[in-house]
């Protein structure tokens, strides 16, 4: 190198210079466009083609790139801008637009910025479609404010070759004094269907209870009126039985006599009894007794013998009569004479009763009393009362 000519060094100098131009050449020959990506080729200043995703060759020095523009989907979120609606109220409102490049050709030479101009015309368009509403409307009313401005940026920028995909109202902000009476009147709104559901659902519980007590009134009366209907068909039932057990068994006088007897402790039984008056047929009933058992009778009492030969019960009135007293669960008696003690201690005992009675009412004993119990005889003289005694008034004290 030291001992090299200028010649030498000049032509290793040119051919430097010219390896790196074919290098830059090759270079700029050469362009490899990505996908969803288009670019714009100019030749000598003066638009040459669209370049799609691919390779592509240039003419170098020539053909350059004009620009590159993305074909994706782009969204772009505008400043809030104040809006003034039709009843004079400044709203802030924030927007969102969704647009894609159709025509790159035209977004490059039909406007210097087309992101540009769609926010100035979403900004004019926002305000004429709001200016005509009022604020309840254009809080309630997002969907026709989206429509409107979509259709009118798509109108317009469609010479652009941008499509305008969506437009949101991110957001609208009212004035904080508008925004508390906002608050106030949804709060009263609110506590007014508060207070109607309460009525309502005070309304329905008094319904349902009435209903309630209605059904179970109902259902209280239908079960006591059944209740009725099958008590009286029991006792209904009852006495149809009785009636048939008396007629098969073919009852007689003595029968009837003997339960007359049974009756009388129970009508006398009682510890608010003062006094208890036999009836006159009571001596009756035991002469007929007496008289159909075959007795001796009793003094007195007309109708009934005093003296008499019993009659014999014959072997199949006997029998029969055990069986229906087995019936009946009770024990049968022998004979006749058995039975008419049994109805004379009875009635010995109903009298001793009533006149245990009548003593503890606490009146004197007087003898007329027992006038009833023997017809055939004169009524007893009544005792002479003193003159110097006081007629003693009788009380109405129930505990005397």
């Amino acid at each position: 190198m030291d001992n090299a000519s200028p010649g030498t060094i000049v032509g290793y100098i040119v051919l430097i210079v010219v390896v790196i131009f074919l290098i830059t050449a090759l270079l700029r020959t050469i362009r490899i466009v990505p996908q969803a990506t288009a670019l714009i080729i100019e030749r000598l200043g003066r638009y040459q083609k669209t370049f799609e995703p691919g390779l592509h060759w240039l003419v170098p020095f020539v053909d350059r790139v004009r620009a590159g523009v993305d074909l994706r989907e782009q969204v772009v979120s505008f400043p809030p801008q104040p809006v003034i609606t039709s009843d004079n109220l400044v709203v802030s409102i924030d927007t969102v637009i969704y647009f894609q490049v159709t025509d790159p050709k035209s977004a490059v030479y039909e406007i210097a910025n087309y992101i540009t101009g769609i926010e100035q015309l979403t900004v004019t368009t926002l305000r004429n479609v709001v200016g005509s509403m009022d604020l309840e409307q254009t809080l309630t009313s997002r969907d026709q404010i989206n429509g409107q401005l979509r259709g009118v940026l798509d109108e317009a920028t469609g010479r652009w070759g941008v499509r305008v995909n969506r437009v949101e109202l991110k957001s609208i902000d009212p004035p904080a004094s508008v925004q508390g009476s906002m608050e106030q009147q949804m709060r009263a709104e609110r506590d007014r269907r508060a207070a109607i559901l309460t009525a309502e659902g005070v309304k329905q519980s008094q319904i349902l209870t009435a209903e309630g007590e209605k059904q179970s009134a109902i259902l209280r009366a239908e079960g006591d009126a059944q209740s009725r209907v099958l008590r009286a068909e029991g006792e209904a039932r009852a006495i149809l039985q009785v009636f048939d057990a008396i007629h098969t068994g073919d009852a007689d006088p003595k029968l009837l006599a003997y339960q007359y007897l049974q009756m009388l402790p129970q009508v006398a039984n009682g510890t608010a009894s003062k006094l208890w008056v036999v009836p006159t047929e009571f001596t009756a009933a035991l002469g007929a007794i007496s008289k159909g058992f075959g007795g001796s009778g009793i003094p007195g009492v007309p109708g009934a013998p005093v003296s008499g030969p019993e009659e014999e019960e014959s072997d199949a009135t006997k029998a029969l009569r055990k069986e229906r007293m087995k019936e009946m669960g009770g024990a049968a008696l022998a004979n006749a004479a058995e039975a008419l003690r049994e109805a004379q201690r009875q009635s010995e005992a109903a009298t001793a009763d009533a006149t245990a009675s009548g003593t503890r009412s606490g009146l004197p004993f007087d003898p007329s009393h027992e006038a009833g119990q023997h017809p055939g005889e004169p009524p007893a003289p009544l005792p002479p009362t003193p003159a110097t005694e006081p007629t003693v008034e009788p009380t109405t004290d129930p505990e005397a």
